[in-house]
């Protein structure tokens, strides 16, 4: 058994693979990682920014967009929708299988957005309006105004990915955004069960701001501090989760079919060489997480990862570490608003280099198309073409 398998089947936890492309897809790669235990998909701009830009797979088609009169970015979307839609079939059975529990692919709004709610808002229905399966998950950013974005959503009976949260403070008003919303679906007659969202913590670059953080200040004890407060918050994120969803609130709900928003570990590559390529694998294991990961530590943690309950491990001791990092001099409210401003904005470059190369080659394609126009139309004039 992989050792994937035993994350779930032992411990609880669903592990997803954090990327997809048309290669994966039009090959057997997706289907043998499933196989292996993998069971989900996130994906992001820089993903699919990567994926069209370092191959050719997505040539005939997005020529075939632009020369059928598509804009730039409605072909972009084209290109992003197709391989969604046939990750979001091949893991069908899966999400089948668990009744509802697994087998999402997430897919990401337009970076842009993250800043207007009303805009989100008409965006994420209209990705689940032209992407009509219930194992899709739309990703929201959890920015201040993405939290109302997410609370309609949820309300509508819409699944939710909830991306970029760096902060406990911000993981409350995701939780809340996500309980209200279910008690506002549930109230208007709607089905609870079939609203799925997950949280998405992102964990490795905490660590590689905090440790920037430490190492600035130099003392001895901030020194001490590195490489820890990613897990440390991670730790007591889930008990936060495990506070949120018992008791006389959320037992309603669940009386109504209503689901758990789960906690879900992205960003879990190791940022640092100093660290264990494994470490945002080996102490963030328990029942009713997600962890997304890229092939790079899917390979590490079958080759060496170590298989435990760890994420609810020493959580007294994870809050001592994350009030010893405040009291050093580390403000981890600001370092939550830095990582969210810089997540979005890396979004949005990725978007602003697809877009641009993608536009160039739209002029090509253009160009070409009316240089043959031409020659043809010399041809049956019957003047000569050089």
């Amino acid at each position: 058994m992989t050792k994937l398998r035993q994350l779930h089947e032992e411990y609880g936890q669903s592990p997803w693979l954090d990327n997809v492309k048309r290669s994966y897809l039009t090959g057997d790669k997706l289907k043998r990682l499933i196989g292996a235990g993998i069971r989900g998909v996130t994906t992001n701009q820089t993903i699919f920014t990567k994926a069209i830009l370092e191959s050719t797979d997505y040539d005939n088609e997005y020529e075939t967009a632009i020369l059928s009169g598509s804009g730039v970015k409605e072909a972009y979307w084209r290109l992003v929708l197709s391989d969604i839609r046939a990750a979001l079939g091949l893991l069908r059975p899966l999400y089948d299988e668990s009744m509802g529990a697994d087998g999402f692919v997430s897919v990401e709004l337009d970076p842009a957005l993250a800043a207007d709610t009303v805009r989100t808002i008409h965006a994420a229905r209209e990705l689940h309006r032209r992407i009509n399966e219930p194992n899709l998950l739309v990703k929201i950013p959890a920015t201040a105004e993405g939290i109302p974005a997410i609370q309609r959503m949820i309300a509508e009976g819409r699944s939710v990915n909830v991306t970029l949260i760096f902060s406990l403070a911000r993981y409350w008003q995701v939780i809340e955004a996500y309980l209200s919303g279910l008690e506002e679906h549930v109230a208007t007659g709607g089905d609870a069960s079939v609203v799925h969202s997950v949280a998405s913590f992102f964990v490795g670059r905490v660590d590689t701001e905090v440790d920037r953080r430490l190492d600035a200040i130099g003392s001895e004890e901030a020194l001490a501090l590195r490489g820890r407060a990613a897990i440390a918050q991670a730790r007591v994120a889930y008990r936060s989760y495990r506070t949120a969803f018992s008791g006389g609130r959320w037992e309603a709900l669940a009386l109504r079919g209503g689901r758990v928003q789960r906690p879900l570990w992205a960003s879990t590559s190791t940022k640092s060489a100093k660290y264990s390529d494994t470490m945002y694998v080996d102490n963030l294991i328990g029942p009713g997480t997600v962890n997304t990961l890229p092939e790079t530590t899917i390979a590490a943690f079958e080759d060496h990862g170590r298989l435990s309950r760890t994420i609810d491990a020493n959580v007294d001791e994870a809050v001592d570490t994350m009030e010893r990092i405040a009291a050093v001099g580390v403000d981890l409210a600001d370092v939550g608003r830095t990582l969210e401003a810089r997540g979005v904005a890396k979004f949005a470059e990725s978007m602003d280099e697809v877009m641009t190369i993608l536009k160039t080659k739209a002029t090509d394609l253009r160009t070409r198309r009316s240089e043959t126009g031409e020659r043809r139309e010399m041809q049956k004039n019957g003047r000569s073409v050089r």
